[in-house]
């Protein structure tokens, strides 16, 4: 039985392989920060006649 092997790429052709895959894969790209990639920010505005203290809804929600 006889094995089929491919044919070898000439050097030249190898080198030429090697410098476009280089040029398009030898460097990272640039780096981002966490920060660059999150944006926050409220997701409604603060309301503070909501967050005022009422003993009386306390009252209705926590004791009856």
């Amino acid at each position: 039985m006889t094995h089929r092997t491919e044919a070898r790429e000439a050097p030249q052709e190898a080198d030429g392989a090697a410098a476009s895959r280089h040029e398009r894969f030898g460097s990272l790209p640039e780096r981002i920060r966490p920060q660059d990639m999150v944006e926050s920010r409220p997701a409604t505005t603060p309301d503070p006649a909501r967050d005022t203290y009422n003993p009386d809804e306390w009252l209705v929600r926590y004791c009856l």
